[in-house]
């Protein structure tokens, strides 16, 4: 192994883990906004259920997971659910998905305040040509 094939192993290994440890900290930040401890979304199936809370969903949902094709569905869904109740919008949901290194760290350390399940989230203005 040349030097160069070592320093590319190093760089690509600390993005990754950079990148993994922005998640983990952002998706601690959102549970904590959300009223919950920011150490529950690190458990597998726990962590699931309680974002189920924060999106207000039934508990039941998790199977919803394990069907092929819908998880797809149900991914881009609860993005779109997390992101209304921070009261944002359809874009926001878009970047969510697409983006998700920039905007789950927007949506964590912005000002954003979280909306409880119980109360209404604030309806998109329609738009106007």
């Amino acid at each position: 192994m040349e030097i160069s094939e070592i320093l590319l192993i190093v760089v690509l290994g600390l993005v990754i883990c950079g990148t993994v440890i922005c998640f983990f900290y952002s998706f601690w930040k959102i549970y904590q906004k959300a009223g919950y401890e920011g150490w529950e979304f690190l458990i597998p199936i726990y962590g699931q259920l309680i974002l189920l809370r924060i999106i207000g969903k039934p508990w039941w949902w998790i199977f919803l997971l394990n069907i092929p094709i819908f998880n797809l569905i149900w991914h881009v869904w609860s993005n779109n659910l997390l992101s209304k109740r921070f009261g944002k919008d359809v874009g926001f949901t878009l970047g969510l998905v697409f983006l998700p290194i920039v905007f789950y760290p927007i949506l964590a350390f912005s000002d954003a305040k979280y909306i409880p399940v119980g109360q209404e989230v604030p309806a998109e203005e329609p738009l106007t040509w």
